[in-house]
């Protein structure tokens, strides 16, 4: 350890902002996403915004499975639950975006520990199965309560406002997005040092173990699902407002597993493996289909051929991080910071 990195007291051992240099760089990553608006085109708002919802709802997953231990197969279900109250409240009500944010995370919060309740008698593939289970129901439910949530035809969502602004493009909507995500990211990287949070970990390493400390198991796994699913809700308000409409095609069991896949690639139970793996695997379609037009003038049937391959390409990714980076994007980075605060005196 280098002179320096010694703390004199427990808070600035704990800072989630070690250094001059992590919080320098903090600041420029914080005006960089304040300045993007200005300067980014329509297509790259687009991505920016799809990324933000990424990070919230694989934050939720995060929390539930990566740093409890708690397989969830659900996620989109969550997501479902929180974008449909968001858009009975908006379309029908005419609620505002502060008012069906939280309710949106709330009610998905309150399916969430519905679904939860059995997970202190069973877990890993019997736990995976239950929540696979909270899926399928929810699929039916959105699809065959019509007076709810319109069936197939869904639910149109009007523009949200805020502060007296229609927030009507992806450009209006890129300021709360972000600014929900990063008070998420904040959130949760502030919980991970509390005595919930180590709790969640206990669980997750040891439970027989945590419940001999003191932990009760129970409440620790309700209320991970709860927060879990509370981010999962609140990502699928914001997923309602971006798309302006919503229907249960938007939250199949395929998109749950997408979920997984964000939360393995980046590297589960760390904060800002939600953060890489949201950004890596929103861009990989995007990289594929830039390949297929690239390709379009030598091989016209590319983008036919090379569309079917995203999910083939991200079975690879999971099964390729789980054989040689079990631990995700977030161990290279921290490998990658490692080098260079030795460098040049690496050995």
């Amino acid at each position: 350890m280098r002179i320096g990195d010694f703390k004199e007291t427990y808070a600035a051992d704990e800072a989630i902002l070690r250094t001059p240099t992590v919080r320098f760089w903090t600041g420029v990553f914080f005006a960089a996403l304040a300045v993007f608006p200005f300067v980014a085109g329509d297509y790259l708002i687009y991505l920016a915004d799809l990324v933000g919802i990424t990070v919230i709802s694989a934050m939720g997953l995060n929390l539930l499975t990566g740093f409890t231990g708690q397989i969830s197969l659900g996620h989109a279900a969550f997501m479902g639950v929180g974008a449909y109250t968001a858009a009975a409240l908006a379309s029908r009500w005419g609620a505002p975006i502060w008012v069906t944010l939280p309710a949106a995370g709330g009610a998905a919060a309150l399916f969430g520990v519905v679904v939860g309740a059995p997970s202190l008698r069973i877990k890993g593939l019997y736990l995976a199965m239950a929540t696979l289970a909270a899926q399928v129901i929810a699929e039916f439910a959105f699809i065959n309560l019509e007076g709810i949530t319109g069936g197939i035809r869904g639910i149109n969502v009007p523009a949200p406002r805020l502060f007296g602004v229609e927030l009507a493009t992806d450009r209006a909507l890129y300021g709360p997005i972000v600014a929900v995500a990063a008070l998420g990211v904040w959130f949760a990287a502030n919980l991970k040092r509390s005595a919930p949070g180590r709790a969640f970990v206990a669980v997750r390493d040891r439970d027989i173990s945590a419940e001999l400390m003191g932990i009760s198991l129970f409440q620790t796994k309700l209320r991970a699902f709860a927060l879990g699913s509370f981010y999962a809700g609140v990502a699928g308000a914001l997923w309602a407002y971006f798309m302006r409409i919503v229907t249960p095609e938007h939250f199949p069991l395929s998109l749950s597993i997408h979920y997984l896949a964000v939360v393995i690639v980046g590297g589960l139970g760390t904060v800002v493996g939600s953060v890489f793996g949201a950004v890596f695997m929103t861009l990989v379609p995007e990289v594929l289909r830039g390949l297929a037009s690239l390709a379009r003038p030598y091989y016209p049937q590319a983008m036919t051929v090379l569309s079917p391959l995203t999910e083939v390409v991200f079975g690879a990714l999971i099964v390729g991080f789980l054989l040689f980076e079990p631990h995700g994007l977030a161990e290279v980075w921290q490998r990658t910071k490692r080098f260079f605060r030795l460098w040049p005196f690496v050995h």
